[in-house]
């Protein structure tokens, strides 16, 4: 595999040079600043590849052009949108830029309750509470008819909770449920979000599946066009939030949506933390699965507190968790020889070691929630260790 790492441009406080030296080989990175919607300029992209080559890598992968709100609904703006996410494809490719991830979750990108939580050893981890966010939802935001989405014995330890919940947490409970795309300025007071949750009174699940079809089926002939993977990262966490659907959050949503645009530019970014937060998917099924589709790796692990759905689960270290990383690992590489054989230019899939806890200077730095530099380090060089052991000649996987 390819190993790459996420950077979010300069603010980021883990640097280019810091990603090279944990061993990465190259980049992943978005221009946050750009608004959603919005078509990416060519000297906006050729700023940020220079950005990273001072840095000594290159930019591998794109993650993510967003999706706005407007398009998964089909409303407002989104057939303009769609023209730039088009013409930003272009644009990219004309840049050398062959891989671009992006995500259909309505409203809410990745959503933890808690940003640092610690763990058994101290290290700080985040953290989805199912009870935190229910009192989140039905006693802070105040989403109308809320309660009904619960579990009578959930509703009640929610209003429990909320009863003793200090004002820092509850201030911090809106903060964090309420940020928009990782690395993004953009993020929700409680009107705001409500607002946008009102937003989809009338797209139940059904009709947001059929929204991304319709929104692929006309994103990738050009991704085809102009040779370019466009890959789709699955739901965090894979169930229906504030009563919004989720429509890629199990293998079944992934093989609809991947038979109705059946073409190889139309694939998967294999996400083992959000798809291992289900204890119906099997990650290494998965991946064998949709093995030859699959054109982006995220690996990380988590640990649930139950095997129920939905349940809270915390970012546990690379090698723990629920998901088999060795078996992962050894699926990939199983394709990766295939594609080597049949001659496919994309036979390395990039990978990336995703999120990572904060450990040693990690606590101190002070950098973007769920990407510290060390722990990420840590996780890369225990899934490097797997894949050079996978690979070794006794092993046959060469």
């Amino acid at each position: 595999m390819r190993h790459t790492w996420r950077w979010f441009g300069p603010v980021d406080k883990v640097t280019v040079r810091d990603a090279a030296q944990a061993g990465a080989e190259g980049i992943v990175s978005a221009l946050h600043h750009v608004p959603t919607g919005a078509a990416w300029t060519l000297d906006e992209i050729r700023k940020r590849q220079d950005e990273i080559r001072v840095g000594g890598l290159s930019w591998d992968v794109v993650e993510s052009v967003p999706v706005s709100e407007d398009i998964k609904t089909q409303t407002g703006e989104w057939r303009s949108h769609i023209a730039n996410w088009q013409e930003t494809l272009r644009r990219l490719s004309t840049c050398g830029i062959r891989t671009v991830c992006y995500n259909f979750m309505p409203v809410l990108d990745w959503t933890r309750t808690d940003l640092h939580w610690e763990t058994r050893h101290g290290a700080k981890a985040m953290r989805f509470d199912l009870a935190d966010f229910a009192a989140f939802d039905i006693h802070i935001l105040t989403r109308p008819d809320a309660g009904a989405d619960y579990p009578e014995w959930l509703a009640e330890d929610a209003a429990k909770r909320f009863i003793e919940m200090p004002g820092e947490k509850i201030t911090a409970l809106g903060r964090n449920i309420g940020a928009g795309l990782p690395g993004s300025a953009d993020g929700y007071t409680l009107d705001q979000l409500l607002e946008k949750l009102r937003s989809y009174k009338n797209v139940d699940r059904i009709r947001l599946q059929q929204n991304l079809v319709d929104f692929l089926s006309q994103v990738t002939p050009v991704a085809e066009e102009v040779g370019i993977n466009i890959c789709a990262h699955g739901d965090d966490p894979p169930w229906p939030l504030l009563g919004l659907p989720r429509i890629l959050s199990t293998e079944a949503d992934y093989a609809h949506m991947l038979t109705q645009v059946d073409s190889r530019a139309n694939g998967v970014t294999l996400c083992t933390g959000s798809l291992g937060a289900r204890p119906d998917n099997d990650l290494p099924i998965i991946a064998k699965r949709f093995a030859e589709r699959i054109h982006f790796v995220h690996l990380r692990n988590v640990t649930r507190d139950t095997d129920t759905l939905p349940c809270s689960f915390f970012e546990d270290e690379h090698l723990e968790g629920g998901t088999d990383m060795v078996a992962v690992i050894a699926a990939l590489l199983t394709e990766e020889k295939r594609r080597r054989v049949e001659g496919r230019e994309d036979h390395r899939i990039p990978m990336r070691p995703d999120h990572g806890q904060e450990i040693l200077g990690d606590l101190t730095r002070g950098a973007q929630p769920g990407y510290p530099a060390i722990g990420r380090l840590k996780g890369l060089a225990e899934l490097r260790g797997i894949e050079r052991a996978l690979l070794h000649s006794h092993y046959g996987m060469a």
